[in-house]
């Protein structure tokens, strides 16, 4: 006898919901009639998609022998059978923020103007760009700075999530980049760490986000009188200072005297995260 699937009637329960009903009739198995309902009724409506996991499936009683009642719910999913929504391995998705930070820096990038009280004799002392100059001590000040972050979000077969692999994410967490990745050029990138879920369902998949923050490498950069300093974007600059003579304003002050460029982060090849470049 062969297995018939009729569409009794559907109903719209919300606006990203629908639910039809159906006659399975010709088998005495649920599961048999439970594979015929999947195989004669659609995947999709519209962008909606069946939620197989949803299904509803009841034998009729008293009626007929062999008849089943089946209520298929169809919705806004990424767990059902329907459309290809369903995530495969490879797939990916992509988000990012930029921000203000707060950085504290004893160097402006220029004085644009001095001042001093008529009751003093001399200029106002010429400290070279040093902020809040206290005594043997520069206070500095917080300022907001742009922060550059993005987060991504990868796919991968179960069997390619092995232990080996994880020990690399943990290895590359914290460190910055040694070639050009994702736009960023060498020591632009740090790599914030990763975390991962295992999906189940067939396939299962690895669902794996990725966090990273972009600095920019800078150069050219002035600091009183000292020129020509570079410096890549997670790598960290201070300043010495010494206490000098201003002529003009008759009077001892604090002025930059070095620079400094501190590797604070190791470098890592990202080649290693298995999300390309």
């Amino acid at each position: 006898m062969a297995i018939t699937v009729e569409e009794k009637y559907g109903r719209r329960l919300a606006g990203n919901t629908h639910e039809r009903t159906y006659i399975v009739r010709g088998t005495l198995d649920d599961e048999v009639a439970f594979t015929a309902l999947l195989e004669q009724t659609p995947t999709e409506r519209g962008e909606l998609l069946r939620k197989d996991d949803e299904i509803e499936l009841e034998e009729i009683e008293g009626v007929v022998s062999g008849a089943w009642l089946a209520t298929v719910p169809y919705g806004v999913s990424d767990q059902g059978s329907g459309g290809g929504s369903q995530p495969q391995a490879g797939d990916s998705s992509f988000a990012f923020e930029t921000r203000g930070g707060t950085q504290h820096v004893t160097q402006s990038l220029a004085t644009v103007g001095r001042y001093k009280s008529p009751s003093v004799a001399g200029n106002a002392p010429n400290f070279g760009g040093a902020i809040g100059v206290e005594g043997d001590t520069v206070q500095g000040v917080d300022i907001t700075v742009p922060i550059y972050t993005f987060n991504e979000t990868h796919y991968f077969a179960t069997e390619a999530v092995t232990n080996l692999y994880k020990a690399a994410l943990f290895n590359l967490t914290g460190r910055v980049n040694n070639a050009a990745f994702r736009g960023l050029a060498e020591g632009e990138c740090l790599f914030l760490g990763a975390a991962g879920s295992l999906r189940t369902g067939d396939p299962g998949l690895w669902e794996i986000g990725f966090a990273f923050a972009g600095s920019p490498n800078v150069s050219n950069l002035t600091i009183g009188d000292i020129t020509g300093i570079a410096k890549k974007g997670w790598e960290y600059l201070w300043t010495l200072y010494q206490t000098a003579e201003d002529t003009d304003a008759k009077m001892l002050v604090r002025k930059p005297i070095a620079a400094y460029i501190e590797q604070v982060y190791r470098y890592g090849d990202f080649t290693g995260l298995g999300i390309g470049s």
